[in-house]
């Protein structure tokens, strides 16, 4: 599993709090340079069985650029390689290049099919533009995935179920939904602060949702992914379920199995190192196994699947009874959680309270 983090956005969302920035073509370039230059210093292997680009918005970069990156790496046909992309910065020819050079999943950030929401979320693109989008990506892709979000201000539940409806029509085999957090340091952040954000309940929005995605053939197989069959992320399966990782570019993150690293994410302070030759990573954590049962628990439980008794043996040499027994009787009584067949998993009604089972699960 390779990650890999492109910092650069047309232009900054208002509730945005990942690393990104506007950029111009020089800073762009310097970085894609140092980008690959971290690739090639790497000692591992790097054949990924799925590799991803995130960000910020990859589809930012030139076809070129993302075409030296991707030749980094040992890649076969059984790979998945994903790349997320906003609606306005592709076009037609774009999105037939990124398959020609070797992606084969796109994962769109459409957030909303309402023109007024998009405008107060910041977003570059409007609905028809997103739907051009999305039917284009599909000429050229068998798997596209978008993302929709719930709990805008000013939103209403009839704006959900027409963003649901239109998303679902569509015919596209992934879908993500995010409820909206205030973050500190973005611009929702600070008109939540100054008390000028008119946020909805979206406890009717995420039951729609959840209720909605299923009947229209998309299975559920993680608290916010909705997938047809045989569609699921792999990749992003792999974080939950545990596997290794590898991060490259500003701010990207690394997991060996014990060992948990973060590069810099300042990107001209990132530059500036790969170009001397210094180290980018700023931390390093030595994964106790304390944190490691906490760990497969938190990510296991996300999935639909659960936790394998089985695997938690395996991984620690205890009985997850011995050591979560209480918590999982308690929350199996409230009715969070279901064991059954060997594995522990959170209930649908559980789903929608995850993180208050998933707090009693720290040790």
């Amino acid at each position: 599993m390779i990650y890999i983090h492109i910092p650069f956005c047309v232009r900054k969302c208002n509730y945005c709090a990942f690393n990104s920035k506007v950029s111009n073509a020089e800073e762009i370039a310097d970085y894609v340079d140092a980008l690959i230059s971290e690739i090639k210093s790497n000692p591992y292997n790097l054949q990924p069985k799925t590799l991803y680009f995130g960000g910020g918005t990859p589809t930012i970069l030139k076809i070129n650029q993302l075409e030296k990156i991707l030749s980094q790496f040992k890649i076969d046909g059984a790979a998945e390689i994903t790349i997320e992309a906003n609606p306005g910065t592709v076009d037609e020819n774009y999105l037939k290049n990124l398959r020609e050079i070797g992606f084969n999943r796109i994962s769109l950030g459409v957030q909303s099919f309402n023109d007024n929401l998009l405008k107060i979320l910041g977003r570059i693109h409007d609905s028809k533009t997103a739907l051009e989008t999305i039917q284009t990506a599909k000429k050229f892709f068998d798997n596209v995935s978008i993302d929709l979000m719930y709990g805008l201000p000013n939103q209403k539940l009839c704006d959900v179920q027409k963003s649901v409806e239109i998303a679902v029509a569509q015919d596209i085999q992934h879908i993500s939904i995010y409820g909206l957090e205030i973050e500190d340091g973005t611009n929702f952040g600070k008109l939540y602060a100054a008390g000028k954000l008119n946020l909805p309940d979206d406890d009717s929005m995420y039951d729609f949702i959840t209720e909605e995605l299923p009947r229209a053939g998309f299975r559920r197989y993680e608290i916010s992914n909705f997938a047809k069959k045989n569609f699921e992320s792999r990749h992003n399966l792999g974080y939950w379920t545990g596997k290794k990782y590898l991060g490259f570019g500003a701010g990207a993150h690394s997991y060996n199995g014990k060992i948990r690293s973060s590069n810099i994410c300042d990107v001209a302070t990132y530059i500036k190192k790969i170009r001397s030759g210094e180290s980018v990573s700023i931390l390093e954590e030595i994964v106790s196994p304390k944190a490691a049962m906490e760990e497969f628990c938190f990510l296991g439980l996300r999935t639909a699947e659960g936790l394998s008794v089985e695997t938690f043996y395996k991984n620690f040499g205890k009985n997850i009874f011995e050591i979560y027994g209480a918590v999982i009787e308690k929350n199996l009584k409230l009715g969070l959680l279901e064991n059954s067949n060997g594995r522990i998993f959170l209930t649908p009604h559980g789903m929608k309270f995850g993180n208050v089972v998933f707090a009693d699960f720290l040790l």
